[in-house]
């Protein structure tokens, strides 16, 4: 099951944090942040998608070292619409950001300053679709079906981060 799916799962599941309100926020801040830096919306897609892989490298690790509490507690501190440079660095270190920077500036076309710029609300955005699948009544550990599925995914490197956001627009136009 994609990562969308997980999260319609989860908007269906009232036990779940999903929410159509949700979806739209995250879907709202993705056109501002390309409105305000002057780029398409589907090359900040394809910025999220790439910072997505990272996101993911980076969570896997802190439930390797730490458990599934503590990717949880990350996902849920950092998770919003916001820039929040806190976020970045909970997740990167300072040699990696500089190589996030160039591979998202390479595979997108933008430079490097505005892909900096970026990058602090992009990392919210990408957890706050992650804690969709959060458990509003027990919040175990392990418990979010969206981290796991973005977490658990096959290794091929394609995060599906843009088929995400497409696919919530498409939803979200068809709901209203």
């Amino acid at each position: 099951m994609g990562l969308f799916d997980q999260i319609l799962s989860a908007i269906d599941n009232p036990n779940q944090q999903a929410s159509p309100s949700q979806l739209g926020g995250i879907l709202s801040a993705v056109e501002q942040l390309s409105g305000n830096h002057g780029v398409d919306a589907g090359t900040t897609e394809l910025a999220m998608s790439v910072l997505g892989s990272y996101v993911r490298s980076a969570l896997q690790d802190v439930r390797s070292q730490s458990g599934d509490a503590q990717a949880q507690q990350v996902v849920n501190q950092f998770s919003g619409t916001n820039p929040n440079p806190q976020a970045v660095q909970s997740l990167f270190g300072n040699n990696q950001l500089t190589q996030i920077v160039q591979d998202i500036a390479q595979r997108t076309g933008l430079n490097n300053s505005t892909v900096q710029a970026m990058i602090p609300i992009l990392v919210p955005l990408v957890l706050n679709l992650l804690q969709t699948g959060s458990n509003t009544q027990n919040p175990a550990p392990g418990g979010n079906s969206v981290l796991n599925a973005f977490l658990d995914a096959d290794g091929d490197g394609d995060v599906d981060i843009t088929d995400t956001i497409s696919m919530a627009s498409r939803f979200l136009t068809h709901r209203s």
